[in-house]
C-alpha cells in the first residue's frame, strides 16, 4: 500500500517497477541468457566430475578389497588410503591457488573461488573424497560451477564487473549443485540463503513464518484426522503412509536439540581443529587424515562391520540405512554415531568437501536410535533427525527443509522436518560458536 501510494503520488518507483525497469534492460537480458546457456557446460561438468567420485569411491572401498580376496574392505584398509589423502589436501592447500576451496568447518560459501582456483578444488576432491574423507562433494561442486562460469565469460569475453561476476557465479554454483541434488528448486534455494540475500532481516522473518507454517500444518492436519471432516484438498490419491501422531511431534521436540547439540559440537570442535592445521599445514592435514583412519579401524574392530560405514561421505550408507534399518543393532548405531562424530570433526577443520551428507547421516542414525520410543515411528524420527543435524551444519533453516523433503519423499512430515529444523537453528544460534572460522584460511 505504502508502495502504491508513493508511486501515485509521484514518489519513488515501487519494487514491481523496478523489476520491469531491470527486465527491459538489454543487458539483463543478455546476462539472462547466457547464465541459461552457462548451465549446459556445468551440469556436464558436474555430472562426470560426480561419476568420477563414485567409481573412485567403489574402486577403493569394495572392488579392489574383493580382488585381493576379502569379503569387504579390512579394518586397517583406511590408514594408506587417508595417509595419502592427507598428504595430497595438505600440498595443494599449500602450493596451489584456492587453498583447495574452502573450509568446510565455516560451512557452504558461495562466491569467493576464481577460475585459478579450479585446479586445486578438483585435485582436493578427487582424491580426499574417495580415499575416506568424512565430507561430501557439494563444496567442491559449488566452487567448481562458480568456477568454470567465470572461464567460460573469460573466454568469450564478455565485460565483467562486480556485479556481473556474482551473477555468473552464483547461477553457475546453482547449475553444479543442482546436478547433485537431482533438484533445480534446491539449487535455487541453497544458493540463495548461502548468499545471504536479503542478509540477517531475511532470516529474522522468514524464521518465525517458517515455524507458524509448521505448526498450522500440524495442527490442521491433526485436526482433520481427530474430527474427520472434510475441508477440500490438493490430494489426488495417491497412498498415504500412516498419518503422524502425538507421540511424534513430543518425540521431536526432544530429539531435534539432541542431533543439533551433537552436530553443534562437532563443528566447535572442527573449528579447533582449523588452528591445529594452520601452524604445520602438510604435517597436520596428514595427522587429521590418520585421526579419521583410527576412528575407522576401531569402528570396524568394535563391531565388525565394513570400515566404509564411518569412512567416505555417508551418502550411500545413508540410502542403506533408510532402507534396512534393522540390520543395524544398537551398538553398531551408538559406534557410526561415535567414531563418525570424531571423523567428521577432523574432516570439518583439516581437509576439504562439503559438510551436508555426513550431517544428514548422523541425523539419520540417530532418528533410528530413537525410533523405538514408545509412540515415535521411523520415519519421522529418520526426518527430524536430519532435518535437525543439516541445520545444526548448514545454518540453513530453509534450504535444510527443502533438501529433507526432497530426500523423504513423504508430504506428511514435512510439518515435523519444518519443527526440527527451526528449533535445530534457534538452539545452534544461541550456544557458544567456539573460535571463528574462516572460509579460506
Amino acid at each position: 500500500m505504502v508502495g502504491t501510494e508513493a508511486q501515485a503520488g509521484g514518489g519513488q518507483p515501487g519494487e514491481a517497477d523496478l523489476l520491469r525497469d531491470m527486465l527491459r534492460r538489454p543487458e539483463y537480458r543478455k546476462a539472462l541468457v547466457f547464465c541459461g546457456l552457462i548451465g549446459i557446460p556445468v551440469a556436464l561438468v558436474a555430472y562426470w566430475f560426480l561419476v568420477a567420485l563414485h567409481q573412485l569411491e567403489r574402486l577403493m572401498w569394495t572392488t579392489w578389497p574383493e580382488a585381493l580376496g576379502w569379503e569387504r574392505a579390512p579394518w586397517w584398509w583406511g590408514f594408506p588410503l587417508l595417509g595419502v589423502a592427507g598428504v595430497v589436501v595438505g600440498v595443494v592447500v599449500v602450493r596451489l591457488p584456492g587453498r583447495g576451496g574452502h573450509v568446510p568447518a565455516a560451512g557452504l560459501h558461495a562466491g569467493g573461488v576464481t577460475k585459478e582456483a579450479l585446479p586445486g578444488v578438483v585435485a582436493a576432491a578427487l582424491v580426499g573424497l574417495p580415499l575416506g574423507v568424512v565430507l561430501g562433494p557439494e563444496a567442491p561442486l559449488i566452487a567448481l560451477g562458480g568456477g568454470l562460469a567465470l572461464l567460460s565469460a573469460s573466454l568469450v569475453r564478455a565485460p565483467q564487473t562486480e556485479a556481473s561476476t556474482a551473477l555468473l557465479g552464483a547461477a553457475g554454483s546453482a547449475a553444479a549443485i543442482s546436478a547433485l541434488f537431482g533438484n533445480p528448486v534446491v539449487g535455487a534455494v541453497l544458493l540463495m540463503e548461502v548468499a545471504g540475500v536479503g542478509g540477517p532481516q531475511l532470516f529474522a522473518v522468514m524464521l518465525p513464518a517458517l515455524l507458524a507454517s509448521g505448526v498450522g500444518d500440524l495442527v490442521f492436519t491433526g485436526f482433520g484426522h481427530w474430527t474427520g471432516l472434510e475441508t477440500g484438498s490438493l490430494d489426488i490419491g495417491l497412498p498415504k503412509p500412516p498419518p503422524l501422531d502425538v507421540g511424534d511431534v513430543l518425540w521431536v521436540l526432544v530429539t531435534a536439540p539432541v542431533v543439533a547439540l551433537l552436530v553443534h559440537w562437532i563443528f566447535v570442535v572442527g573449528r579447533y581443529t582449523i588452528r591445529f592445521v594452520a601452524s604445520r599445514t602438510v604435517r597436520n592435514t596428514t595427522l587429521c587424515a590418520l585421526g579419521v583412519a583410527v576412528c575407522v579401524a576401531l569402528y570396524s574392530l568394535t563391531t565388525g562391520r565394513s570400515p566404509a560405514e564411518v569412512a567416505l561421505s555417508g551418502e550411500s550408507t545413508l540410502g542403506e540405512l533408510a532402507q534396512d534399518p534393522h540390520a543395524w543393532p544398537i551398538g553398531a548405531l551408538v559406534a557410526v554415531l561415535v567414531f563418525k562424530s570424531l571423523a567428521y570433526a577432523l574432516c570439518l577443520g583439516g581437509l576439504r568437501g562439503g559438510p551436508v551428507f555426513p550431517a544428514l547421516f548422523l541425523g539419520g542414525a540417530a532418528g533410528v536410535l530413537l525410533s523405538p520410543l514408545p509412540g515415535f515411528g521411523l520415519v519421522p524420527a529418520m526426518a527430524a533427525g536430519m532435518a535437525a543435524a543439516v541445520a545444526a551444519a548448514l545454518r540453513l533453516p530453509v534450504s535444510g527443509v527443502v533438501l529433507v523433503v526432497l530426500l523423504l519423499g513423504n508430504v506428511e512430515t514435512v510439518a515435523l522436518v519444518v519443527l526440527a529444523a527451526v528449533l535445530s537453528f534457534t538452539l545452534t544460534e544461541l550456544l557458544p560458536q567456539g573460535p571463528k572460522a574462516a572460509a579460506t584460511p
